[in-house]
């Protein structure tokens, strides 16, 4: 006998204001609660003996469903006093387990066949078998490889696009044998996929993997709750809906009053003992609840009404949801992406604008505007994080009040209490958001250590030197004038990683987070003197006499106030001859800082400088000319950074991106080194970059800390030409020769996930690697197929053992990418 674990828990943090008042499993999907289908689809494939977890507000689910005899099932619920995680919480439900049970969510809606799953399961001999799909865009979900036969390769829980190795994602539906939960301790925390399945796979155990076709959706958010209703108003998942179909499939519930002036438009769904006025207008895709009104001439498209709700004279619903016993007066207006939660009401002519929230039992008075969410502030900018941290137009997409959010966002989750560093550049767009983020930390409870104008590096230096919590620095855009970004730093100045950058974005988009009290808001320190003391620390890490004595001659272009503030300064100590060639703006705008080097270059011949330097104006980036007027590129600069390092290191380690040449390994082959591969993004660089392992080998060379700091590194490699007694270009002669070549290619996103899952199917047996993207390899070379994590497109690189193999190696896969994606 097959029984079966629904899992019902879930809090559905994202889904509020929906979540408010009920836990997720009994969110309303066409009027039945949403884990009413979970237990029809397991009674329809003949399990009726079913256990359910429970946690968050436990007692609406066993009200409800009480012990499964009205749904024809047999029902006994596993309450945990703690979270113990999906397996844990599974666990706790081991007294009820026989045999073969299937695990399955009561906050998803799905129409798979479980029955061949179970056969399939029970075919191969697993212990574990996970139901996968295919999905257009997987990051949200547990990304899974298998062999043809369906036993599990490899697998990654919510990955980012450079990790996206497949679109076949895990559902969390499992068919388990009760053996399964022996690895599971008791009492613990503990995962399927984070803890269990990982083991298993270690462990060589009998895990597969089988693709179903059909609908599946977590329902992990509103566009989702949304669409899934669609769906299933158009007939695209096999489930009961509750109320007899009519014309032009429109299914109506018991005792309802319809005047016959209204009109109704199909695909809908109307619940019990409703009333529909006259001229109302009911269009497609629209649910109505259980004893609502809408009166004479309201109008709603594309909305999900819950149960009790009404809806005025003349009002307007658009794509919105309507919660229990809301009241939304005549007149009133609520447009796409819109949420009025349990009992909120909406006064005469009052609007609210696509995407805001209204908790529940919250008013909007009358003719009121609503432009924000009605819990504590102003509406999400944007989605946040891209790859140079939070980036946005001024008074556009990032206004103070977006930044006065993201400020008390990063308060709650550094905690209240801590002390935060915040620091901006010279332009007065970047003060004004400065201002906006403090008083954002300040209203979570955080001391706010003002760090005034300064550039990256100096504010790294600073966080780490001043000992706080983490640090928030706004910088304008070296490529758009218009577009500032705001960098998150931790405690040790090294950038925030992914996970806390999903924690600040659920709790954005949210809008659910603590304020203080007056007693404990922030305050605010001024801290004079930090642009002083990185000057110190850069200085203090070189032998300056070694510098000072060759009396270098260094053509530089670099702009900006903060810039000037720093760089003569380190140069004159240096006893270097600074030329600055970057003074004024240029009239065109912001230029590609490698332009600018090719036409910097004649300017260091001409001068007999022993170097060229293009910085940008954060101070965090360096383009090298050498004293013969050779740029050097960076995949070359990335080469040199590393010889550097493998020289001057205690214990020769270096961390290289995976894009990076292969010519790396062999510089530290030949000193008896080792290099460690790193994901591309800034924040996974600097976590390897970080670890002890490195950062000790390295000793004073901290490559966490040169890795985005243009003015140290500079230095460092001066500091290298002296001790060597040899000029840039003679240094560069000792890296040996290599070829490298970097494309793109646009790919809309819901086809990422298949191209890569494609990609990998057809590479097996050559060796790859899945650090970031696919890297294949191949006899002469090496190509790296990496999606872009922001734009709809992707990256080739390649490295081959002359120029036109890497070019031609790059297109092959170029051309490949277009055939997977057509």
């Amino acid at each position: 006998m097959i029984q079966a674990v629904i899992m019902a828990g879930g809090e559905g943090t994202r889904l509020r204001p929906l979540t408010c008042d009920r836990p997720k499993p009994m969110v309303p999907v066409l009027n039945k609660p949403v884990m009413e289908y979970t237990v029809e689809l397991l009674k329809k494939h003949g399990i009726t003996d079913i256990g359910v977890t429970l946690q968050y507000m436990p007692w609406e689910i066993s009200n409800y469903f009480r012990d499964g005899s009205d749904h024809a099932v047999n029902i006994q619920y596993f309450i945990e006093e703690t979270p113990l995680g999906t397996a844990g919480s599974v666990k706790n439900a081991l007294g009820f387990l026989e045999d073969t049970f299937i695990v399955i969510s009561g906050d998803g809606l799905t129409d798979f066949n479980l029955t061949e799953a179970i056969n399939f399961h029970r075919e191969k001999g697993a212990i574990a078998t996970l139901i996968l799909t295919p999905v257009e865009i997987p990051l949200e979900y547990g990304v899974v490889i298998t062999e043809k036969t369906g036993e599990i390769r490899q697998f990654l829980e919510k990955p980012g696009w450079g990790e996206v190795f497949s679109d076949t994602v895990n559902t969390g539906i499992y068919v388990l044998e009760p053996e399964a939960l022996d690895y599971v301790p008791p009492g613990q925390k503990f995962d399927f996929s984070k803890d269990l399945f990982p083991f298993l796979l270690k462990e060589k155990k009998p895990l597969f993997g089988i693709s179903l076709r059909g609908y599946w959706c977590d329902i992990g958010n509103l566009n989702q709750y949304l669409d899934a209703q669609y769906q299933a108003m158009e007939g695209r998942v096999s489930i009961q809906i509750r109320g007899l179909p009519g014309e032009d499939r429109v299914y109506f519930g018991e005792n309802c009053q319809v005047h016959p002036g209204a009109q109704i438009k199909g695909p809908a769904v109307i619940g019990d003992n409703c009333y529909i006025g006259r001229d109302a207008v009911v269009g497609p895709y629209t649910v109505i609840g259980s004893s609502c009104r809408i009166d004479e001439g309201a109008s709603l498209k594309k909305s999900i009404l819950w149960n009790g709700a009404y809806i005025g004279r003349r009002s307007e619903i658009r794509g919105a949801v309507i919660c229990s016993k809301a009241m939304v007066k005549d007149r009133a207006m609520v447009f796409e992406g819109a949420v009025i939660g349990d009992g909120g009401v909406l006064e005469e002519e009052a609007k609210v604008r696509p995407d805001v929230k209204v908790w529940p039992n919250k008013t909007v008075e009358k003719g009121t505007v609503l432009d924000t969410h009605l819990v504590w502030g102003a509406r999400a900018c944007r989605s946040l994080f891209g790859a140079d941290g939070i980036s946005g137009k001024v008074n556009v997409n990032l206004t103070p009040e977006c930044a006065a959010k993201l400020g008390a966002v990063f308060g709650n989750v550094t905690g209240p209490g801590s002390k935060i560093l915040v620091s901006s550049d010279h332009s007065c767009s970047s003060q004004m958001i400065k201002m906006a983020v403090q008083s954002g930390l300040m209203s979570a409870g955080i001391s706010v250590f003002d760090g005034g104008s300064l550039v990256t590096p100096v504010h790294r230096h600073a966080v780490r030197a001043l000992g706080v919590k983490g640090g928030i620095h706004i910088k304008s855009s070296s490529k758009d004038p218009d577009i500032l970004h705001l960098n998150f730093f931790t405690g040790s100045g090294s950038v925030i990683g992914r996970d806390m950058e999903r924690k600040i974005e659920n709790q954005f988009e949210r809008d659910d987070f603590q304020r203080s009290s007056k007693e404990h808001t922030g305050e605010i320190l001024y801290m004079p003197g930090l642009t002083e003391s990185y000057i110190r620390s850069v200085l203090k890490n070189v032998s300056t006499d070694v510098i000072r004595d060759r009396r270098y001659r260094v053509v530089t272009y670099f702009t900006g106030e903060c810039m000037q503030a720093v760089v003569p300064e380190i140069f004159n100590r240096l006893g270097c001859e600074l030329i600055n060639c970057g003074i004024g703006s240029e009239p065109d705008g912001p230029r590609e800082p490698f332009s600018i080097a090719e036409s910097l270059a004649g300017e260091v011949t001409g001068s007999g400088a022993s170097i060229g330097a293009v910085l940008d104006n954060n101070g965090e980036r360096v383009v090298l000319i050498d004293e013969l007027g050779n740029v050097i590129n960076k995949d070359l600069f990335e080469a040199l950074m590393s010889l550097i390092i493998l020289e001057k290191s205690s214990r020769p380690v270096v961390a290289a991106p995976v894009t990076a040449s292969g010519v790396v390994e062999r510089l530290a082959m030949s000193r008896n080194g080792r290099v460690v591969r790193t994901k591309t993004s800034a924040s996974a660089f600097l976590e390897e970059a970080s670890k002890p392992e490195i950062t000790g080998a390295q000793g004073r060379l901290n490559q966490s800390i040169l890795a985005f700091d243009a003015l140290s590194t500079l230095v460092m490699i001066l500091e290298y030409m002296a001790e060597k007694n040899k000029s840039l270009s003679q240094v560069v002669s000792e890296i040996p020769d290599f070829y490298m070549a970097r494309k793109q290619s646009e790919c809309p996103w819901p086809l990422k996930g298949k191209v890569m899952r494609e990609l990998i199917e057809e590479n097996r047996g050559r060796k790859v690697e899945l650090i970031d993207g696919i890297k294949i390899y191949h006899e002469n070379g090496w190509a790296l197929v990496l999606p872009d994590a922001e734009e709809p497109r992707y990256h080739v690189f390649s490295e081959g053992f002359s120029h036109e193999f890497a070019e031609s190696l790059a297109d092959f896969y170029l051309e490949r990418i277009n055939q997977l994606k057509n």
